[in-house]
């Protein structure tokens, strides 16, 4: 099991492994590489599962919480739904042994555009019963200044 810890202007990120994999008893390493940026009310966030083990992920989903409700309406990816006021859910696809998933772009707006700072929450959701055996989230802090922040 891998944990990474990184900082991009005083936003603390830690990122945890740990994950069941296709195969029974394996584990894998599934961690989440990419950055988020915040304008107008709008939060963009571009993000790539990675693998680091020698287990391959079937599938997976990586859920995405903002600190603030979303607006009603929004246009996301096809592997991406709605999961409730502050939630998106994301398909990863299948990821092979110490490898990389496909990116994942969205960009979502916020229900109250005043705001000039939130944060996101990123982590790894399993279905048929698995369960994260490391269930560590990265947290980003994105102020609304369309700085980069990376994690």
């Amino acid at each position: 099991m891998r944990k990474w810890i990184a900082g991009a202007l005083g936003a603390a990120v830690v990122v945890g492994g740990g994950l069941p994999a296709v195969a029974l008893g394996a584990e894998t390493g599934l961690v989440y590489h990419g950055y988020v940026t915040m304008g107008r009310g709008e939060v963009n966030v571009r993000l790539t599962p990675w693998n680091h083990t020698r287990s391959g992920v079937k599938d997976s989903t990586v859920r995405l919480r903002w600190s603030k409700p979303l607006a009603d309406e929004q246009l996301l990816p096809g592997a991406c739904a709605r999961f409730d006021a502050s939630t998106v859910l994301c398909r990863t696809g299948s990821i092979v042994p110490m490898g990389r998933g496909r990116e994942i772009h969205l960009r979502v707006r916020l229900a109250d555009t005043s705001t000039d700072e939130v944060r996101v929450e990123i982590d790894s959701q399993w279905g048929g019963g698995a369960a994260d055996r490391n269930p560590a989230a990265q947290q980003v802090l994105a102020l609304g200044t369309g700085d980069r922040y990376t994690f």
